[in-house]
């Protein structure tokens, strides 16, 4: 049985959800100890709990220690086959998150997916970028993937519901994407939920002013208005680039202005688009387990502990997979060396 040390490193969730989506994936018992020791409420908390269970439901897999608060989880994956898993959250808890642990292993195994809960929550990618900046790298390794966003899910009350499947990966195509030189367009989601309209058009227009004060390729960025459990806004923008899509977001709160909202988005963006590297910080720790099998070479425009994190990871399972190149907070290169055969 593999022993990670949760408390590795970062040492957050993304050590849990990394090593169990390889469990699946290799077939191989894994005891995580330590679950997110040096976190001020150390151990699982529910949407890392969700995703684990995601995973066990996937691998028909006998686990001990999956519950709120508990620091040692073991997960021995058993027969793995295509299924529709539903992961109902009750609160805000992030789906992207549990769809974090869920794609690596669903590439490998096929299968659809109907999620609950948060869409548009602090400290996860939001939906949209996870649709549109990583499935399309995703795309250009080979895995077949698709998302449908159902309806929005915002702090403290939930209630998103996204759907979508993912085809066995059949032809495992090496990445090699190092910097940009041209951008084609920039695209995005505006959206305002349980709000007026004119809420997701102010973050739209401020977004696109910024983005025209630097950058003459085109600005595409749609408004979405819906309805949902509560209020809630947000923005997410990417540049499509000659290579992959570099992306920026930011979330709407009481009293923070809809052009701030924008404003914020596009200076994350342009924030990445600095250095010309061909994969945004957000990007880089999410390719991570899916290159060690692709195999390729990427450009990050910051190497992040996240990122350093889940090599160490996929490397407790794999064996040595990854050169890195460069310190933690600068720009930098991961190549894999030795790919991965499952």
């Amino acid at each position: 049985m593999i022993v990670i040390d949760g408390s590795y490193g970062e040492g957050g969730g993304q050590i849990l959800r990394t090593a169990i989506a390889l469990s699946v994936i290799t077939g191989k018992p894994v005891k995580v100890v330590k679950i997110r020791a040096n976190r001020p409420n150390p151990g699982l908390r529910p949407q890392h709990l969700h995703g684990i269970l995601a995973l066990k439901e996937l691998s028909g897999a006998r686990v001990k220690g999956a519950q709120v608060g508990s620091t040692l989880l073991e997960f021995v994956p058993g027969e793995a086959g295509p299924k529709r898993i539903r992961v109902p959250i009750k609160t805000a808890g992030s789906v992207t998150l549990v769809l974090q642990a869920l794609l690596p292993a669903m590439a490998f195994i096929g299968g659809s997916f109907e999620i609950t809960g948060g869409t548009d929550v602090p400290w996860s990618p939001p939906v949209d970028y996870l649709k549109n900046v990583t499935l399309y790298a995703l795309g250009k390794m080979g895995i077949k993937a698709e998302m449908d966003l159902k309806r929005r899910g915002h702090y403290p009350k939930g209630g998103g519901l996204v759907t979508g499947r993912v085809e066995p990966w059949e032809e495992r195509k090496p990445l090699k994407a190092i910097e940009w030189s041209r951008i084609e367009r920039f695209a995005g989601i505006s959206h305002a939920t349980n709000l007026p309209p004119h809420v997701a058009e102010r973050q739209a227009r401020a977004a696109e002013e910024r983005l025209e004060e630097l950058y003459s390729a085109p600005v595409e960025i749609e408004t979405e208005v819906s309805r949902s459990l509560g209020p809630g806004s947000g923005i997410v923008i990417w540049a499509e680039t000659d290579s992959l899509r570099l992306g920026g977001d930011a979330l709407g709160k009481r009293g923070k202005p809809a052009e701030v909202v924008g404003r914020e988005a596009a200076d994350e963006l342009l924030d990445q688009l600095t250095g010309g590297k061909a994969v945004d910080r957000f990007l880089g720790d999410q390719l991570i387990p899916f290159l060690a099998f692709a195999g390729g070479e990427i450009g990050v425009t910051e190497i992040t502990s996240h990122l350093v994190t889940n090599v160490w990871v996929v490397e407790q399972f794999l064996g040595k997979i990854f050169e890195v190149e460069g310190e933690i907070g600068e720009p930098g290169i991961v190549r894999v060396v030795k790919r991965a055969e499952v």
